[in-house]
Formats: C-alpha cells, sequence, structure tokens
C-alpha cells in the first residue's frame, strides 16, 4: 500500500468485506467485496452514491468530487464522508453501506 491515508481507509472498510485498491484517474478505486464503492484523492475518501444515498450525504454536509474536465467540471456520483466516519471503523459502516448499496445497484444497472 503506498501511502499512510490508503492504510487507514483498509483499517475502516476491513471490517465490512475483502477491500482491495487500485490506481485509477489520478487517485484510487476503493473496492468492498470486488464492487467499485469509492475513490480515494489526494488525503480524501468519497463513495459512491445514487438517487437513493444521496439525500444521506448531502444531510451531512458532505460534497461531490468535482474535477476539471477540458470544457468544464465534471461531478461525479462519488460524494465526501462526514469527517467523524475517518474516525472508526463503526463510524464508518453506515455510509460504507450506502456506497455498496449504491455500486450494487449501478452494477445491476448494465
Amino acid at each position: 500500500m503506498p501511502n499512510a491515508f490508503l492504510a487507514h481507509v483498509h483499517d475502516l472498510l476491513d471490517p465490512l468485506g475483502a477491500v482491495s485498491t487500485r490506481a485509477m484517474f489520478g487517485g484510487h478505486g476503493v473496492y468492498l467485496d470486488g464492487e467499485l464503492i469509492g475513490v480515494v484523492m489526494g488525503e480524501a475518501l468519497y463513495l459512491k452514491v445514487d438517487t437513493e444515498t444521496r439525500l444521506h450525504f448531502e444531510a451531512a454536509g458532505c460534497e461531490p468530487y468535482v474535477y476539471l474536465g477540458q470544457a468544464e467540471p465534471i461531478t461525479l456520483s462519488y460524494w465526501s464522508v462526514p469527517e467523524f466516519a475517518m474516525d472508526s471503523a463503526e463510524a464508518m459502516r453506515p455510509w460504507a453501506e450506502l456506497a455498496r448499496a449504491a455500486a450494487h445497484r449501478a452494477g445491476r444497472g448494465r
């Protein structure tokens, strides 16, 4: 694992299943039991959201990951997590479960 932040993400998610990360898009994809549930960009974790889960993240003051595309900013369906969720696996669990559910629904839609 290349850095301490990725190791911390693994520690937070390990109780939920098999966690893996791999380099992608200038950051790292975060997989839980083989499903892409999030991305790490710099020192921040963004989890997968969809129409069913976005309101939870909005209500907690989280924000979407936005990157500068060639013509305009592009907003992805990955949102930051509340600061307290980074404190423990127990605090992360509900947010990771929302992301897992969103990723699962997205996978079924293919």
